[in-house]
C-alpha cells in the first residue's frame, strides 16, 4: 500500500514540476488531481506538502541559472558581480509586496479562497487576459529585452502583479509574466524574471507552512518524510526539463496557447465540481 502512495507522490511531483513554471496554475491542478488520487495522509500534512514540494522546483532554478545568479563567481568581473547584486536587489524589491500581503492574509486565504469556484474563475479570467494581451502586443515595441535591462520601477510593478498570485488558480508565474508583458518586457525577460522571483517567494511560503505545521503540534513520521522527499526530488527533476522547454518556447511562440488551456481547464474544474461529484 505504501508503494501506491509513493506512486501518487511521484505523479503529484510531476504535476508540480510542470505547472509551477508554466502559466497555468499549479494550485488549480493540485486541487483537481487531489480529487482523484489523494494521498493517504492527514489534512495538516497535505496542506504543508502541496506548498513545501515547491522547494524542489526552486532548486531547479538555482541549478539552471547558478552562473547568472552567483555574485561570488571568480569568473565574473567586478562590474559583472555588481550587476548580479543589482539583479538580486531587483528580485527582493519585487518580492516584498507579495511577501507582506501573503504573510498577513495567509490564514484568511486558506479559509476563504481555497475553493473550486475561485480556482475555476481565476483560471478562465487570466486565460482570457493572456489571449487579449498577446493580441494587443503584436504592434507594440518591446521596451525591456533582457532581464539585465530591468529598472527598479519595472521590478516593483511586476512584483505588484505577483500579489495577485495569492489568489488560488491565478498562477504565480502567470501573474508575473502577464505583468511583465503589460509593462513592456519581452516574453523571455518576463519569464526569466518570474523564475528568479520564485526563489525567495516559494522558499518563504514553504518555510511559513513548515513552521505553522510544527507549531500546531504536528510531527513527521518515516513514511511522511519519505513522501515529502520523493515529491521534492520528482518536482526538481521535472522542473529542470520544463524550465528549459519554456525558455525555448517563449523565444518562438506567444502565450496564447496557455490562455486557451487555462480557459478549458477552468471550465472543466467548474463542471466537475458542479455536476460530477
Amino acid at each position: 500500500m505504501f508503494l501506491i502512495e509513493l506512486l501518487k507522490t511521484i505523479l503529484l511531483g510531476i504535476v508540480e514540476g510542470i505547472t509551477e513554471w508554466l502559466p497555468i496554475s499549479s494550485t488549480g491542478h493540485m486541487i483537481l488531481l487531489n480529487e482523484f488520487i489523494s494521498l493517504d495522509v492527514s489534512e495538516a500534512f497535505w496542506e504543508m506538502f502541496e506548498v513545501v514540494i515547491q522547494l524542489g522546483a526552486i532548486l531547479a532554478v538555482v541549478v539552471l541559472f547558478f552562473g547568472k545568479l552567483n555574485p561570488f563567481s571568480q569568473k565574473k568581473t567586478q562590474v559583472e558581480k555588481q550587476g548580479t547584486w543589482r539583479l538580486w536587489g531587483l528580485v527582493i524589491l519585487a518580492v516584498l509586496p507579495s511577501a507582506v500581503i501573503g504573510l498577513l492574509l495567509d490564514d484568511w486565504l486558506n479559509e476563504h479562497l481555497y475553493r473550486y469556484e475561485v480556482v475555476a474563475i481565476t483560471l478562465v479570467v487570466y486565460g482570457i487576459a493572456f489571449i487579449v494581451i498577446e493580441k494587443l502586443r503584436k504592434n507594440r515595441e518591446v521596451r525591456v529585452e533582457r532581464v539585465e535591462d530591468l529598472g527598479w520601477k519595472d521590478a516593483l510593478l511586476v512584483g505588484g502583479f505577483q500579489v495577485l498570485s495569492i489568489i488560488p488558480g491565478t498562477s504565480r508565474s502567470g501573474s508575473t509574466i502577464l505583468g511583465g508583458m503589460l509593462f513592456g518586457l519581452s516574453r523571455t525577460a518576463a519569464a526569466e524574471f518570474s523564475f528568479y522571483l520564485a526563489i525567495p517567494t516559494m522558499a518563504g511560503a514553504s518555510l511559513l507552512k513548515m513552521v505553522k505545521f510544527f507549531l500546531d503540534g504536528n510531527t513527521l513520521g518515516g513514511a511522511e518524510i519519505t513522501i515529502l522527499l520523493v515529491g521534492l526530488v520528482t518536482a526538481f527533476l521535472v522542473s529542470l526539463l520544463v524550465i528549459r522547454y519554456l525558455m525555448d518556447y517563449v523565444r518562438r511562440h506567444s502565450f496564447s496557447a496557455f490562455g486557451v488551456y487555462r480557459i478549458v481547464l477552468g471550465l472543466l474544474v467548474l463542471g466537475y465540481f458542479l455536476f460530477a461529484r
